[in-house]
């Protein structure tokens, strides 16, 4: 019987704003299945770095919600700590985007450059990364990437999309590692790291049926790197 692949997907909560975008999120999960992927999600479990009212688009002061509580909104509650996420039990590791992996996974909203990633995501992305195994990230996502791999960092650098947005690409460069611009439907590869890469809503007036389009490139991507390394012989 052919390799199941097995994907580790790390949410940060629900809702563009604040957490994981949902679009990007379920298209992400719809494509690992159609493609006969099983997954399972992660989050952290500590509070959002603020709590966005969607209706609006402003910050709601006051209000607290935990990441992990929040992403099980999209997993259907089957979702655990991501502190408990081991590399070694998966084949691969996806990342959606949404303001979330900005805000949460990361400071990159507030800092650019800048920023630091939590403990969490820096280690299960080294590991990905040093193991061969392969990683997929959309929209923002990639940014997380950039860093952690970035020479900056003193990592190999390493390519991504994020679409044309001038400021972010600029950041990326800061951090040692280079933006390719790709339209929504499209996915950037870096076969050096292994890594697979939409830009999804990073375009504003994206679709959403073009940002599912886009995500399923990059999840087929991703995928089809675990199915080279699996038949390979040794």
């Amino acid at each position: 019987m052919a390799h199941k692949p097995h994907v580790a997907v790390v949410l940060a909560g629900c809702g563009r704003g604040d957490g994981s975008e949902i679009t990007e999120a379920v298209s992400c999960l719809i494509h690992l299945s159609r493609l006969g992927a099983t997954f399972a999600c992660f989050a952290p479990d500590a509070p959002q770095a603020d709590v966005v009212n969607h209706v609006t688009g402003k910050p709601a002061p006051g209000e607290r919600r935990n990441q992990m509580v929040e992403a099980a909104r999209i997993a259907r509650g089957k979702v655990a700590p991501l502190a408990s996420l081991d590399p070694e039990r998966f084949d691969a590791v996806v990342f959606p985007g949404g303001f979330g992996a900005a805000k949460n996974l990361c400071t990159f909203a507030k800092d650019g450059a800048n920023c630091t990633v939590i403990p969490d995501v820096e280690r299960v992305v080294k590991a990905f990364q040093v193991g061969g195994k392969p990683l997929g990230m959309c929209c923002i996502a990639p940014v997380i990437a950039a860093r952690v791999l970035g020479k900056a960092s003193g990592g190999p650098g390493c390519t991504v999309t994020i679409g044309d947005d001038a400021g972010t690409a600029a950041a990326v460069a800061k951090m040692g590692s280079t933006n390719v611009v790709k339209g929504v439907i499209e996915a950037a590869v870096d076969p050096k790291n292994r890594l697979t890469t939409s830009p999804a809503y990073m375009y504003d007036d994206a679709t959403p049926h073009q940002v599912f389009e886009g995500i399923g490139r990059m999840v087929e991507g991703t995928l089809k790197m675990v199915r080279s390394a699996a038949a390979m012989p040794g």
